[in-house]
């Protein structure tokens, strides 16, 4: 087992006002991530510090984005051009990466040019993804609209979309030069992808911050939760700090392969779902008490600190249970094909206590599939 310490530098007590911005320093690609209850004259400012400067830029979003908030997608963009493509998991394709591309083309964005992903994770990874690929890379920028988005995925730089053979297989490292997270944003968000968000909130938790599990446990993160802005950057100090220390993932043991606690599990029931069944966060809160059970199975974790997960996790209205059951060879197979795999071997993360999270490459996958069992594979 490998374990890396996480103690990120840029912790706030929930009590504090939030700070209005976090760098996450990675020398030549560094970037500020900016917070705020309403960014709009942000955004327009750095647009026109780019057309100043002879800069073209173009705006991709999702139709959910557009029908919820085109107050503030007029308010943060004007005229620039833009491109809507349908919302959900399915977008983060061949297919649509292709529309991207061809609308940076028609809109002949060079070298210089700029994207704004403005949307949530799928937008975030679809757009990154683009512009890695785009004249072999240009400027993006995250304009998270989920809390998932916002907590999670704007951060950090990893970009990219699904096959069918698995999530996430295609994809670049692509640092945005910016990130602005307008909270105002979380108001029109379903309840339901609210609370998908929370998902990486308690991963956070569990992986490095137990304070702030623990403040989930107390009380359930909502949309009217006085401390919500400054539990984003919490997380996004936390995942920062995590960036900064193993950008491209290539620590032997522990560093970035952490932040995938919950989700070896979870990706795996995305991919047997057709990525459309369960929303990105509900597939990892079932991961995450997949982990747990791990946890305990190599003899981590106690039984209560097991129970304690669920009951956040339940508290959140995520699910600990696949609401269907699946076979568990289709699972099996699938985490078979994770990204993660090394050497033949797959790597999953565990948690040392809630807190700690260590990486382990060698489970015997006849835990991993009891696991699998106790949360509903058939």
């Amino acid at each position: 087992m490998g374990r890396v310490k996480i103690d990120p530098p840029h912790l706030l007590p929930f009590n504090r006002r939030m700070s209005d911005s976090l760098t996450v320093n990675l020398g030549q690609r560094s970037y500020l991530i900016q917070f705020g209850e309403n960014l709009a004259a942000e955004v327009r400012a750095q647009i026109a510090a780019l057309a100043k400067g002879g800069r073209r830029v173009a705006v991709v979003t999702d139709q959910n984005v557009v029908v919820a908030r085109p107050d503030a997608l007029l308010a943060m963009f004007g005229d620039a051009p833009r491109l809507a493509v349908r919302a959900g998991e399915g977008s983060k394709s061949l297919e649509v990466l292709g529309q991207v591309l061809d609308f940076l083309a028609a809109q002949r964005l060079d070298r210089t040019g700029a994207l704004f992903a403005v949307g949530g994770g799928v937008i975030g990874d679809l757009g990154g993804f683009a512009a890695a690929s785009w004249l072999r890379g240009v400027d993006f920028y995250q304009v998270p609209t989920s809390l998932l988005a916002m907590v999670d995925s704007s951060v950090g730089g990893k970009t990219g979309i699904n096959l069918k053979a698995g999530k996430n297989l295609v994809g670049a490292f692509h640092q945005p030069r910016g990130v602005f997270i307008s909270t105002n944003l979380l108001v029109t968000l379903p309840t339901r992808e609210f609370a998908a968000g929370c998902a990486e909130i308690i991963k956070a938790g569990l992986l490095g911050d137990v304070e702030l599990f623990v403040r989930l446990e107390r009380t359930p993160l909502t949309v009217a939760s006085p401390d919500l802005a400054a539990v984003i950057r919490r997380c996004c100090a936390l995942k920062a700090g995590v960036v900064e220390a193993d950008e491209f993932e290539t620590a032997k043991d522990g560093g970035r392969a952490l932040l995938n606690l919950g989700h070896t599990f979870g990706h795996a029931i995305e991919q047997a779902t057709g990525y459309g069944t369960y929303l990105h966060g509900e597939a990892v809160a079932i991961g995450l008490c997949a982990a747990a059970r791990l946890s305990q199975k190599l003899g981590l974790l106690a039984a209560g600190d097991v129970a304690r997960v669920e009951t956040v996790v339940a508290g959140h209205a995520l699910p600990l249970r696949l609401r269907g059951p699946l076979p568990l060879a289709t699972l099996t197979a699938a985490m078979a094909r994770d990204k993660k795999v090394r050497a033949g071997q797959l790597r999953f993360v565990v948690l040392k206590s809630l807190g700690e999270a260590v990486t382990c490459d060698d489970v015997d996958p006849a835990l991993a599939e009891a696991c699998f069992r106790e949360v509903g594979a058939a």
